[in-house]
């Protein structure tokens, strides 16, 4: 079976107006010699006002001050290319800018219509975004390649393989109607070295644009994984700045250790709980449709440095604590355990959401209570009508904070849960809720969410992983 390798470059490896397309040309080149490959694009980065800023905010932000009557200045959106047009040859650089152009008026469409509808939604949303972001960057990182020597091609809208359902604007993958649609891609494979395509974006079964939520490009890549696996000896690669450490290296700077192998639930959950490593619901989507494909994240920069996750990782012997994590603006729902059932039901299938985690009951005046930790408050707020309508005395608490302890060997560690309890304690910070539990492979300790809390309690817990003892 032929060998495939499903690379991703976000935003932050495409660079502020494409200043690493030369370092993911390199990495091109290397990956594709022994191997077919597959590149899925974000959106590249720009500066707006002193700021880096992805496109696709960019393009969020003038979408919604279209809708609102405001003044808009499309040329942000255009600068960028004019800078990544310079990576392309001269030989074909008039043709790549006529794609832009072509790509960029139909953006620029799309807004004028929510000007007109004064709406920035759905289906005008979704063309403002894919043919000013990760579509067109594919198409221009094609040409790239092909400047470069490279057997390179890409895949037009008109023959996209990933179909999703009608949230237009959180959309979800739909594996049967996929992969009905994959003869073209697949053609264009066998023909070439290397195809490039847009993450993130989608097509309903009816040709209309969709988009997955942020993070959106980790999914076209699992999908493509599922999609291509049982053709190809398929892996996924995730090209980033680093490869994975024991903590944010934003927040913790001392001891910080290189993470070699997670399994596929230490990933999701990490995912879950802050780390930016892949998109929870990318491993959520290769778990249900039964599939088994490694992913890697590489340092872009030092390609030797990787970390592995696949199902069951084959080394055991690291430090089972592998990460400490944390996120902010956290809400938590109490409700009656026998109301639960159908919140939860109704979350999966009517909401296709999944961003929380039922923490363990507790009783009270002899009725059992049910706990469930909301890993963005801001959905909560949106939805807490609908939330508190499966029960009419649940309660919602704001402005809760997470840290979460992930490993599925914690077992080995001594006393850990208490060596934990206490640095939060030595770090001046009170806790609201502890929750620990072998089955699931992770510690959550919930503290509230002021300043810099969150900081404070992983790099208190974090200074303590170098001295834990373990079997």
């Amino acid at each position: 079976m032929s060998k495939l390798t499903i690379a991703k470059f976000g935003g932050s490896a495409i660079g502020i107006d494409g200043e690493g397309i030369p370092e993911i040309v390199k990495r091109i080149k290397e990956i594709q010699e022994n191997s077919k490959l597959v590149v899925v694009c974000s959106a590249p980065l720009t500066m707006v006002e002193s700021k880096k800023r992805s496109l696709t905010d960019v393009i969020l932000g003038i979408g919604n001050d279209a809708a609102n009557g405001n003044n808009f200045d499309f040329s942000i959106v255009e600068k960028p290319y004019m800078k990544i047009l310079e990576y392309v040859s001269d030989e074909l650089r008039n043709s790549c800018k006529e794609v832009i152009d072509e790509f960029l008026k139909n953006s620029k469409e799309a807004i004028e219509l929510a000007t007109s509808k004064k709406e920035f939604l759905d289906e005008i949303r979704s063309k403002a975004l894919a043919f000013s972001g990760e579509v067109l960057m594919s198409h221009v990182l094609n040409l790239i390649l092909r400047s470069n020597g490279i057997r390179s091609d890409t895949i037009s809208l008109d023959d996209w393989p990933i179909i999703t359902d009608n949230n237009i604007e959180s959309t979800n993958f739909l594996f049967s109607e996929s992969i009905s649609r994959m003869d073209k891609i697949e053609q264009i494979l066998e023909k070439n070295d290397v195809v490039s395509i847009g993450g993130f974006i989608g097509k309903t079964k009816d040709g209309i644009i969709t988009t997955y939520e942020r993070g959106g490009s980790d999914r076209t890549a699992a999908d493509l994984g599922i999609l291509f696996h049982k053709k190809y000896d398929t892996v996924i690669d995730l090209e980033k700045d680093s490869s994975v450490v024991s903590a944010d290296p934003k927040i913790v700077k001392n001891e910080l250790e290189e993470v070699n192998e997670l399994s596929y639930n230490e990933a999701r959950l990490a995912g879950m709980f802050g780390m930016k490593i892949v998109d929870p619901i990318a491993i959520k989507e290769i778990l249900e449709n039964g599939v088994e494909i490694p992913l890697t994240i590489t340092n872009m920069n030092s390609p030797n440095m990787i970390t592995r996750i696949q199902r069951k990782p084959d080394d055991k012997s690291g430090h089972p604590l592998k990460i400490v994590t944390g996120k902010r603006n956290c809400a938590i729902l109490r409700i009656e355990s026998e109301m639960i059932r159908d919140l939860l039901v109704s979350l999966d299938k009517d909401k296709r959401y999944s961003e929380f985690i039922v923490l363990s009951p507790f009783t009270k005046d002899g009725i059992e209570f049910s706990r469930v930790l909301f890993l963005d408050g801001d959905y909560v707020k949106r939805n807490e009508k609908y939330i508190l309508s499966f029960d009419a005395l649940a309660t919602v608490a704001y402005d809760r904070g997470v840290v979460t302890l992930i490993g599925d060997e914690m077992w080995r560690v001594q006393q850990i849960a208490s060596k934990a309890s206490s640095k939060i304690g030595d770090a001046g910070l009170n806790i609201l809720n502890m929750d620990a539990q072998e089955e699931t492979s992770r510690i959550i300790i919930v503290i509230e969410d002021t300043e810099d809390s969150v900081s404070k309690a992983i790099e208190s817990i974090h200074s303590e992983r170098s001295k834990i003892k373990f079997i």
